[in-house]
């Protein structure tokens, strides 16, 4: 787990480019090949932007596996620092507008690769940033949750 000097340079880090826009909102991801269990993962990815924006901590703990890792640029977090994160508005989630979206899916685990312009404030300041983005998925307990998920600064726009 960071401590507070790390986490904030990591959130400095991240308030590298800077932009604007309001609400959480994603794009559809072309699920016309996706078999039912694959696009209610995606559904799930694109629900989880939503939450993450809604600061809504009740569906996020739920989601959010005990044993999860979040990279961020420039800061690995367990569960708990990114829930703490979000709940302090120390990463705001604005808007996540995913251009592309696959999964993989291996056994019980399933594997969202998304590419993305996401809006936040970080550390006061709006951002955008395109990202690509890992998200790992298990079963357990008869639903899905987030393992880890795993942000990639895309160059250019």
């Amino acid at each position: 787990m960071l401590k507070v000097p790390t986490l904030l340079v990591a959130l400095a880090a991240l308030a590298g480019c800077v932009q604007t826009a309001t609400s959480a909102q994603t794009a559809p991801a072309a699920a016309s090949q996706l078999s039912g269990q694959e696009e209610a993962v995606v559904d799930l990815s694109r629900q989880k932007w939503l939450w993450m924006a809604d600061r809504n901590m009740s569906e996020l703990e739920a989601l959010f596996h005990p044993s999860a890792r979040f990279v961020h640029m420039g800061a690995t977090m367990d569960r708990q620092a990114e829930l703490n994160v979000i709940r302090a508005g120390q990463i705001q989630y604005k808007r996540a507008d995913v251009s592309e979206a696959s999964v993989e899916m291996i056994g019980d685990t399933a594997i969202v690769y998304s590419r993305l312009r996401l809006l936040a404030v970080v550390g006061g300041n709006e951002v955008t940033n395109p990202f690509s983005v890992t998200e790992v998925y298990v079963r357990s307990g008869g639903r899905w949750q987030l393992a880890s998920m795993a942000f990639t600064r895309l160059l250019g726009d």
